[in-house]
């Protein structure tokens, strides 16, 4: 899926403009048609870059947490009997204060008024509401129960921003660690160590070996620092381009999951978002055909993406995904024979909440396994770090003084 700008003519002749996901150009004209509109102009959205990163230039974009307030409230107010529209105009009063927040809401607003569905309002918010959610929100729309799936999508952004949460607030303890282990080397190599230079230069005596590897590590770094520098960048660059070809990116994300540590953490989120947004699909109605084809896509890892692709043709042929699943050998036995099991019941969505719930506590447990080790290890790399380069500039004062004597 890419991300096209437009510009239409509605039924009333007014002209209107926004962004939206399709495979191709042509795709997207066919769904603006549907929509009842008449196309003028289609183009890829531009992107702007700022030290490599993208940033789109259309669209409005908010925090998962923002879209999570929204679809709680608006949940709220149609399970207590208000109209859309009534529901809606109540939440831009509430929005006030966030500026993007009230003007999505505004845009909306407006399109439902003029006889567009929910989901094809927000649809043409520009990419700020996942094929996921559009997906739910037209299953409730059809099925008449609006205000319960509104709900269902409350609660799964919620675990989800949890889950984010969780392996975001367990990693920042370990970053700022690192950050201060490799700021403190840097520090005494660069400003510390020259300090004795002078000293080591005038006693016209062979230094010992570890005092001449720390001296000569803090004289690269302070005449090819930049080096360093354009070393690092240039990492990151390939590495952006590895991710950017399909083969690669999926020969590095193989590599990821089969990572120490890393690799159980990445696994088990990934099982986790898996299992939460098929079962949640599945629970509102939505073909499991289709339901697999939306998941595919909040999957980060290429390799899970590729059996769930295989997945999905295997489900055409007649075949269970227990069973497709099983042969490929990357999710977990546990979860696979609980998928099975579902099938075998006919209680899949069941199984697959379940499933998410238990590799969320599981994702928990990994982490804290992770910090137990990670920790420690940083803590005692730096200290013998930081211990050598001293012992090195101790080894060099004490030869000095024995030749003094």
């Amino acid at each position: 899926m890419a991300l096209f700008s437009y510009k239409a003519v509605n039924q009333q002749g007014v002209t209107e403009e926004g962004v939206a996901d399709a495979s191709d150009e042509r795709a997207l004209l066919l769904q603006l048609q549907t929509q009842g509109l008449i196309p003028i102009r289609v183009a890829p959205a531009k992107d702007k870059t700022f030290l490599g990163i993208k940033l789109r230039s259309a669209g409005l974009r908010l925090k998962q947490k923002e879209i999570g307030m929204f679809t709680g409230e608006l949940a709220t107010l149609l399970e207590s009997g208000l109209p859309l529209d009534r529901s809606l105009s109540i939440l831009l009063q509430l929005a006030e204060d966030n500026p993007r927040l009230s003007k999505l809401v505004a845009d909306v607003l407006d399109k439902v008024k003029s006889g567009k569905s929910l989901a094809d309002a927000l649809e043409s918010q520009g990419g700020v509401f996942s094929r996921f959610y559009l997906n739910m929100i037209r299953a409730g729309e059809m099925g008449g129960n609006l205000g319960g799936v509104l709900q269902r999508l409350a609660d799964y952004l919620e675990r989800s921003q949890e889950l984010k949460d969780t392996v975001s607030t367990a990693l920042i303890y370990p970053a700022i660690l690192l950050v201060m282990s490799l700021a403190s080397l840097f520090v005494m190599l660069i400003f510390v160590v020259p300090q004795f230079q002078e000293m080591f230069a005038s006693a016209g005596q062979s230094l010992p070996l570890p005092t001449r590897i720390v001296v000569g590590l803090a004289e690269f770094l302070q005449a090819y620092w930049w080096l360093l520098l354009l070393a690092i960048l240039s990492a990151m660059q390939f590495m952006k381009l590895q991710l950017l070809d399909p083969v690669s990116r999926q020969v590095w994300d193989r590599r990821l999951l089969h990572a120490p540590l890393f690799g159980d953490i990445v696994l088990t989120m990934e099982v986790a978002r898996f299992s939460r947004t098929f079962g949640t699909l599945l629970g509102n109605g939505v073909s499991i055909l289709k339901s697999l084809g939306i998941v595919r896509e909040t999957v980060g890892n290429a390799v899970l993406v590729d059996v769930m692709t295989q997945a999905e043709e295997q489900l055409k042929q007649g075949k269970t995904l227990s069973d497709v699943l099983a042969r490929h050998a990357v999710f977990p036995k546990l979860a696979v024979q609980m998928i099975k099991m579902g099938e075998e019941t006919g209680r899949l969505e069941e199984m697959l909440l379940r499933i998410a719930v238990i590799y969320d506590k599981q994702l928990k447990t990994t982490i804290q396994r992770m910090l137990a080790l990670l920790e420690p290890a940083l803590i005692i790399s730096l200290g013998l770090m930081i211990a050598g380069i001293i012992v090195s500039i101790l080894l060099a004062i004490l030869s000095v003084n024995d030749l003094a004597v």
